[in-house]
């Protein structure tokens, strides 16, 4: 008779799969919870002790961890010396595995649990019966998920026994799932900031049709983090799947919002804000955002800070956008917006900020940094014109819009929304040139931000002959000085942050 290992923390399916294993001639072995489980549905099972002899012991920390246990699972069945030593040692051949791990990433996740209680969450057995199982996957079907049931009870209704390539695909997902615990564990475990290995883990969330373009193929996995502000926590309420540029847009979207404290709408075309708006009511933050940029916003992708109204969706619904995000929207506004078949409707997760990680490929290997949560080191007026209250308050705002622009990048702002953005060019000049051509007459009394320090005056220079009131940089370059006089000269103050904000 054959011989199945039962013992799983989720006993999702599992009384049916048992009764079907015991339909197949199977004798089933099993331990602790999973066992009385199986007992009190009338399926016929025998404890892990019976098989080894030897009783669980410190709690069930120790029950499978016996010779008797991965000798049958581990054992060649066709290894002639392996036959003699199995007798010897009275040692029966175990042929499949079910089991599923202890559930700590879930618990390192709940409110309210000590390390102690974490600690114990670490699965040392399971792991182990697991990855023997996998091993010897030639002889032995190793069952780690319980979404895999169906069919693995499915082939051997066809072949009579599991197939070869099931058994190598599921000791894969065995190893996969291994690597990705211990990985979990590790990172729980470690407190150096940036540790001598570092073994990262994600979930398949979702297949994209395509990435960047159409000929690549592409992939979205999540980490177990419950992150605010994150594509990866957001929850879809409407619209078809997200593409590839679709998240990466809409994450460079959710990064700017979460750094504005009062009511923001911030629109994004290609990783760049098009049109940032703030404003103590929501609706007039999306009008100064929507009238930022009236073409580029056409096809883009908007995060909001408020719930979405009646009132806001029709105005949204008045454009073509690919994804609008929200901390929620009223029922009203979304059998509005669900009249647009191919709009992507998304749920954010909102709640304090913690420090994070950002992460960049290159080939062969990764690039990590802190996330550029700061803003300014300290303020200083080296001019002579000195700017008053409000307009420091305008000039930080266009500083916080400036650090997420790529650079080469200059902003320029009045009343709190943006009227011209220039990004990712070779030269500040040419930055600030298309900034305030899109700004054309609204130039004149606004505000110029720049994420980098100005190395000649040249940018000063334009500024100033659009009408610019103020400036805000960071300051520190060999020839401020020049930049300095120049504003002093036509009586425009000027702030050093003292921090830049390079974005690549």
């Amino acid at each position: 008779m054959k011989q199945a290992l039962i013992s799983v923390s989720n006993k999702t399916g599992l009384i049916d799969f048992a009764q079907q294993l015991i339909e197949k001639k199977y004798q089933i072995i099993s331990t602790g919870g999973t066992y009385k489980h199986l007992v009190e549905a009338s399926i016929p099972c025998k404890m892990i002790d019976e098989v080894t002899g030897f009783p669980e012991i410190f709690d069930g920390r120790v029950k499978t961890l016996h010779p008797k246990i991965h000798g049958g699972l581990l054992g060649i069945r066709d290894h002639e010396k392996h036959q003699i030593e199995a007798k010897q040692n009275n040692i029966e051949w175990i042929d499949m595995v079910v089991v599923n791990l202890y559930p700590f990433k879930e618990t390192v996740n709940m409110k309210n649990k000590t390390d102690e209680d974490i600690i114990e969450q670490i699965d040392i057995g399971g792991p182990s019966m697991l990855r023997s199982a996998a091993k010897n996957h030639r002889y032995v079907t190793v069952v780690s998920d319980v979404n895999d049931y169906d069919q693995v009870i499915k082939n051997m209704d066809e072949d009579g026994n599991t197939s070869y390539d099931l058994r190598r695909e599921l000791a894969a997902k065995v190893y996969q799932l291994t690597a990705s615990y211990d990985a979990y564990i590790a990172t729980y475990l470690t407190k150096e900031n940036y540790p001598e290995k570092l073994t990262l883990t994600y979930e398949k969330k979702q297949e994209l049709r395509y990435g960047e373009n159409p000929h690549q193929s592409s992939c979205f996995y999540v980490s177990s983090q419950d992150i605010p502000y994150s594509i990866s926590s957001a929850i879809q309420l409407h619209g078809k799947a997200l593409s590839y540029n679709n998240i990466q847009d809409a994450e460079a979207c959710l990064n700017m919002l979460k750094t504005f404290e009062t009511h923001t709408v911030v629109a994004v075309k290609h990783m760049n804000p098009c049109g940032i708006g703030t404003d103590d009511h929501l609706h007039k933050a999306w009008e100064k955002a929507y009238n930022s940029d009236p073409t580029s916003i056409f096809g883009g992708i908007v995060a909001l800070s408020g719930i979405v109204d009646i009132h806001l969706a029709k105005q949204l619904g008045n454009i073509f956008l690919e994804v609008i995000l929200a901390p929620d929207f009223t029922d009203e506004a979304l059998e509005h917006l669900r009249q647009k078949k191919n709009i992507r409707l998304m749920k954010i997760k909102t709640g304090i900020l913690e420090h994070q990680k950002e992460y960049k490929s290159v080939s062969g290997g990764l690039l990590i940094q802190d996330e550029d949560q700061e803003l300014f080191d300290m303020l200083s007026f080296p001019t002579k014109a000195k700017p008053l209250e409000k307009d420091i308050e305008e000039m930080i705002f266009a500083y916080r819009v400036v650090k997420f622009v790529k650079s080469n990048a200059i902003v320029l702002t009045k009343d709190f929304q943006t009227i011209g953005i220039g990004a990712g060019q070779m030269n500040r000049v040419g930055a600030a040139k298309i900034a305030i051509e899109q700004a054309k007459e609204k130039a004149k009394d606004a505000y110029l931000a720049s994420d980098a320090f100005f190395p000649m005056p040249d940018t000063v220079e334009l500024a100033i002959k659009a009408g610019v009131k103020a400036i805000i940089q960071p300051g520190g370059s060999i020839k401020d000085q020049e930049s300095i006089d120049l504003c002093d000269a036509h009586g425009i103050p000027m702030v050093f942050t003292a921090m830049r904000h390079f974005k690549h």
